[in-house]
């Protein structure tokens, strides 16, 4: 899909915080900076990562993004900072707390399409779909549907920023779609 007006209103949408927009955003443009992080890192889960983080900084900080720039431009460049950014963590080796602002509530809390077809599941079925995914999507699932936390104790728990874990959450919501879907 070509960088059109369509992609401006989602992301005015989304500045207006609508939870579909957001999702709009990451379907599209997922593959595009995953794959230009995979060349980079060599490294699945690192290009995974700094995806989940490029979509945590881009929606934070959505307000600043300047149309007449590709969107998918914008994000491949926020990623290639968070990327070096790992680089010289990972070169000084040390564990510093990454220091987030005040992270914006992102997304509402209200149902998506994927939300019902995950509650709609039978649960023995849901388990095995859910063993599908990586283990950080399996746990993040977990940790929403099974024991009910928040988007807050999620965070808590799993010791990142709040966007990591909405942005993590929104990708394996879509992901277990997909495998709940090629299974009909």
């Amino acid at each position: 899909m070509g960088e059109t007006d369509d992609t401006q209103a989602i992301i005015q949408k989304a500045l207006e915080g609508n939870q579909i927009a957001f999702s709009t955003l990451l379907d599209t443009f997922w593959n595009g900076v995953y794959g230009f992080q995979l060349k980079r890192t060599e490294n699945e889960n690192d290009a995974e990562d700094i995806t989940i983080q490029t979509f945590s900084k881009a929606f934070d900080k959505l307000q600043s993004y300047d149309p007449s720039y590709g969107f998918k431009t914008w994000l491949i460049t926020i990623s290639k900072n968070i990327h070096v950014d790992l680089v010289r963590k990972r070169k000084r080796n040390l564990e510093t707390d990454g220091n987030q602002e005040a992270v914006k509530k992102v997304l509402d809390d209200a149902p998506s399409a994927e939300d019902q077809l995950i509650n709609e599941q039978n649960l023995a079925k849901l388990l095995l779909h859910i063993k599908k995914l990586k283990p950080h999507y399996q746990e993040i699932i977990n940790l929403r549907y099974f024991k009910e936390l928040s988007y807050a104790e999620i965070a808590n728990e799993l010791n990142e920023p709040v966007n990591n874990v909405k942005v993590k959450l929104l990708r394996a919501k879509k992901l277990l779609a997909e495998v709940i879907n090629g299974e009909q």
